[in-house]
């Protein structure tokens, strides 16, 4: 793959509170938003097309000196802030520095300065006879991008997470040792409060993997392990959360366990439900939903790609295994989605108990097509349009996806194509 193409592979997918907006990020340190286009009275499938709205670059790359250390412009994480005013505000963060964006919108500029004259320079003062009142004329609109604040210096290891907390004051950021929080309007400070490095770095045993607020409550915060635990954390009950809550961990079955019984149960991804009642994590084989009120077992267990379990020796020597699947809530909290290879997602449908693999492809993505679902078969018999276990592409992998917080509408990263199915039309966007 060449370097234009590997900066443009999409690394994160984040709708904004309404679903109006949607971020994607890049290798190459660039931002996309896309906006909903309204509803049209005479082409009743404009509606809910996105296109793109802004672009911008976030991050560049870096170079830290003291270790001789590159650091990569990947934007790792996105997450919105709620809108309190015209504008928007988004969070974007690379391995070490997160940034505070300003998105908004102008169509409107003044005109009949009295110290300036219409290219801006200052006039004579001696020419000025008279005082006007400047007026603002309409132009064409113009979306502005602003830097407002750097949070940089407070991450010794890579930034895999950040959440933004309820109470829209504050924020955290995890690395694979820490987390810390952040108030959005302070960037010299922020205070630590998980820290699992050990005295001595030979006795670590697992990581920090994704972290996240709950969605109610601003006290509680959520964070998962590479041993595949989650840890529920009350930041009332003390300013170090070193001592959790809540533990959530399932027993291990002595008979299930391999080479690779720990790489597989690390958790990629934590997600709260919208109601705030369930947590969703995605191991590499695996979805759970756990109840926060059960922690010695998960509620649900979805099979994602079962069928791999007999793959795990070459997925291990080709590096798939450590790939870092995401995972999502619908609207509802009645239905989860997360990705697989060859261009696959699945959708778990929670009450029903029915589940569907379904392909982000070109074919796909033409508007109005309906999506085909796609059976993976392990031998023996095949059905016509089955694929089989040899024939996946590893190299196709959907690590990152979204769902519109209230509709049916998902958003996939394939690499560096971004699909938009939703009820009514489907959407391509190339990176």
């Amino acid at each position: 793959m060449n370097c234009s193409l590997k900066a443009d592979i999409i690394s994160t997918v984040e709708f904004n509170h309404t679903g109006e907006l949607l971020a994607t990020g890049d290798k190459g340190g660039r931002v996309v938003i896309f906006q909903r286009e309204p509803e049209c009275k005479t082409e009743p499938f404009s509606q809910g097309e996105y296109n793109v709205y802004s672009t911008f670059q976030s991050h560049e790359p870096e170079f830290d000196y003291l270790k001789s250390l590159e650091i990569e412009e990947k934007i790792n994480k996105i997450r919105w802030l709620p809108q309190q005013n015209a504008a928007h505000f988004l969070l974007s963060t690379n391995d070490k520095t997160i940034k505070l964006w300003k998105v908004s919108e102008r169509d409107k500029r003044p005109e009949g300065y009295n110290l300036k004259d219409e290219e801006g320079r200052m006039k004579d003062l001696s020419t000025v006879t008279s005082l006007q009142v400047p007026v603002l004329k309409p132009m064409d609109l113009m979306v502005e991008v602003s830097p407002r604040r750097v949070f940089a210096n407070a991450h010794t290891y890579h930034v895999n997470s950040i959440s933004v907390n309820s109470d829209h004051e504050t924020y955290m950021s995890a690395d694979d040792l820490r987390i810390n929080l952040w108030h959005l309007g302070i960037t010299d400070r922020s205070f630590n409060i998980v820290d699992i490095k050990p005295v001595n770095m030979e006795d670590l045993t697992e990581v920090i993997t994704a972290a996240e607020f709950h969605p109610h409550h601003c006290n509680l915060f959520v964070y998962s392990s590479s041993k595949g635990t989650l840890r529920l954390c009350d930041m009332r009950e003390s300013a170090l959360c070193d001592k959790h809550s809540k533990l959530f961990e399932e027993p291990e079955d002595p008979s299930n366990r391999s080479f690779f019984s720990e790489i597989i149960s690390s958790v990629s991804d934590v997600k709260f439900s919208h109601s705030g009642r369930y947590l969703l994590t995605r191991d590499y084989l695996t979805a759970k939903v756990w109840d926060l009120n059960m922690e010695n077992k998960p509620l649900e267990i979805y099979q994602v790609h079962d069928y791999l379990r007999s793959k795990l020796c070459s997925l291990y020597e080709n590096d798939c295994i450590f790939d870092k699947f995401e995972c999502a809530w619908n609207g509802s909290d009645s239905v989860i989605m997360t990705g697989a290879y060859n261009n696959f997602f699945r959708m778990f449908d929670r009450n029903t108990k029915r589940d569907v693999t379904l392909e982000a492809s070109r074919e796909s993505s033409k508007p109005r097509a309906v999506l085909k679902p796609r059976r993976v078969c392990q031998g023996g018999k095949r059905r016509k349009d089955d694929i089989s276990v040899d024939s996946l592409d590893f190299t196709k992998k959907i690590l990152h996806t979204a769902w519109h917080p209230t509709e049916n509408i998902i958003a996939i990263a394939a690499t560096n194509n971004l699909y938009i199915f939703q009820d009514k039309l489907n959407q391509e966007m190339h990176g």
